[in-house]
């Protein structure tokens, strides 16, 4: 039986051991994993940017089309004005006395001055002679032809000017006489509308292409949204859930989630085949092996001789080893297992470390060891019963197999505040002498052992199993020295598990 502790808790030196670790240290670990994957690009910023560029170029085929439709129906309306103007002219000759007299109608150059500002220039020949008009305005580059109108674009008086030529044959003095009649006009006006259409375009191909490109964003956006759901569906669900996913996904995501749920099928079947595996493996290596332990010792109270019985005890110890060994290569096997698909329940960790300790009290008294514990009542534990009781239950057996005989141990439960928050402290207390090394920390580490452990038997994963175990509750392992605090009390470590308490 046990009996209740005398001593307080030492105080705890300052945390050598691992960080704490948060309870999000798995979910951040998956997401640091995924960060160092390859990457082709964003799917999203792909799309995006293809859109967006057809959405500039064709904003921008848009307003040179608006532009050149513009531009050509300016010009097309200038010189409509321009020949109206001239035809007005060209209607005004009349023959008189064998003379041709030229009345410029008023009308003939107001519609010109009431499109703009712009000055007008006119000039009217009789087979080459000037009748009026503006002697200095450029000849046409070509003589028009009758009834037809010739647009020009020359210079004049340094300024651009656009002119229309129209020539008709009359009859003067019984011959034929070609009448020619020139109208021309400065450009400033239609320079100053054509730059307003030209802004008038370039609004709208920006408005076009603003429009397009939030379109292009929005259909990026819900175009990948059903990747985003499905891969925020997955990575919302718990560690054992393991069903097909039947979300519905648009017809060219089937095959990827097709896949998906193959690949979960084959996970699932070999998450069973090694669960089985692991359970089949111990009873099938433990069970022989203590068969042979038994036959061992039963044949060395048989055996008389002197080298036969050191043959069979180092026979029995190499039983042991490999017992111990291939036991703890399953619970590790069996913790690393779990601890993948951590299930979470309350654990009553004051109850839990009393079985255990009426479980290990018989094999404690084979060496006079005394079990003594301070088991304060604390709130439950989330978390996984078999693991967090196997840790525990690893830390007793280390301490009563690395104790002498006649010693104390001690197992003592407290809730306490820290800067994380509440949380659980265990601690287990020794007369093993500690251990010689400062870096304590490398005990936790696989095939790992103490100095001091020559000549009894272990394998170096026990407190691997306990630091693996903790950890994946989101706690901590700290090995601490402990010093004798009473006359006949040996030195020895204090190793001790914090678990954070569940809100």
């Amino acid at each position: 039986m046990t009996r209740p502790a005398t001593e307080p808790l030492p105080p705890h030196p300052t945390l050598r051991g691992s960080a704490p670790a948060d309870p999000a240290t798995k979910s951040q670990a998956h997401r640091s994993h995924a960060d160092t994957l390859p990457t082709s690009g964003s799917i999203r910023r792909r799309l995006t940017v293809q859109l967006v560029g057809s959405a500039a170029f064709l904003a921008a085929l848009l307003f040179f089309i608006v532009l050149v439709f513009t531009r050509d129906v300016s010009q097309q309306t200038h010189d409509s004005i321009l020949e109206a103007s001239a035809t007005s002219i060209m209607d005004s000759a009349t023959v008189r006395a064998d003379a041709v007299t030229v009345d410029i109608p008023y009308a003939a150059l107001s519609m010109l001055g009431n499109v703009s500002d712009d000055r007008v220039f006119y000039r009217v020949r009789l087979d080459g002679a000037i009748l009026t008009g503006y002697g200095d305005l450029p000849e046409p580059n070509a003589r028009p032809r009758q009834g037809k109108p010739q647009f020009e674009t020359r210079g004049y008086q340094d300024d651009s000017i656009r002119m229309v030529t129209l020539s008709r044959r009359i009859s003067v003095a019984g011959r034929l006489s070609e009448l020619t009649i020139t109208v021309a006009q400065t450009r400033e006006g239609q320079a100053s509308q054509l730059a307003d259409l030209t802004r008038t375009a370039l609004h709208i191909g920006v408005g076009f292409f603003l429009i397009a490109a939030c379109l292009a964003i929005w259909t990026a956006q819900s175009n990948v949204r059903p990747l985003d759901e499905l891969a925020g569906a997955v990575s919302r669900r718990g560690p054992q859930d393991l069903r097909p996913v039947h979300r519905p996904v648009p017809s060219e995501m089937v095959p990827l989630v097709s896949s998906l749920n193959r690949f979960i099928d084959r996970l699932r079947l070999s998450l069973s085949r090694s669960e089985d595996f692991i359970a089949e493996a111990a009873h099938r290596v433990r069970t022989p092996l203590a068969t042979v332990r038994t036959q061992a010792e039963i044949t060395l109270r048989r055996v008389e001789r002197a080298e036969n019985r050191a043959s069979l005890r180092e026979m029995i110890r190499a039983i042991d080893e490999s017992s111990r060994a291939a036991g703890q290569l399953l619970d590790h096997a069996m913790v690393s297992f779990r601890t993948d698909t951590l299930a979470r329940e309350p654990v009553d960790l004051a109850a839990l470390c009393h079985d255990l300790l009426e479980r290990l009290t018989p094999l404690a008294d084979l060496k006079d060891i005394a079990l003594h514990s301070d088991l304060a009542q604390c709130p439950p534990l989330s978390g996984d019963p078999i693991l967090i009781q196997n840790a525990v239950r690893n830390l007793l057996d280390n301490a009563i197999k690395y104790s002498p005989a006649e010693c104390n141990i001690r197992v003592v439960l407290r809730e306490e505040q820290s800067a994380e928050g509440t949380r659980l402290r265990l601690s287990i207390m020794d007369e093993a002498g500690g251990f010689p090394s400062d870096d304590t920390d490398a005990l936790t580490a696989r095939f790992v052992r103490g100095s001091n452990a020559g000549g009894t038997i272990g394998s170096g994963l026990g407190l691997t199993i306990v630091r693996e175990v903790v950890e994946a509750h989101g706690g901590h392992l700290e090995i601490t020295p402990r010093p004798a605090t009473l006359p006949n009390e040996r030195h020895g470590s204090c190793v001790s598990l914090y678990f954070p308490c569940q809100p």
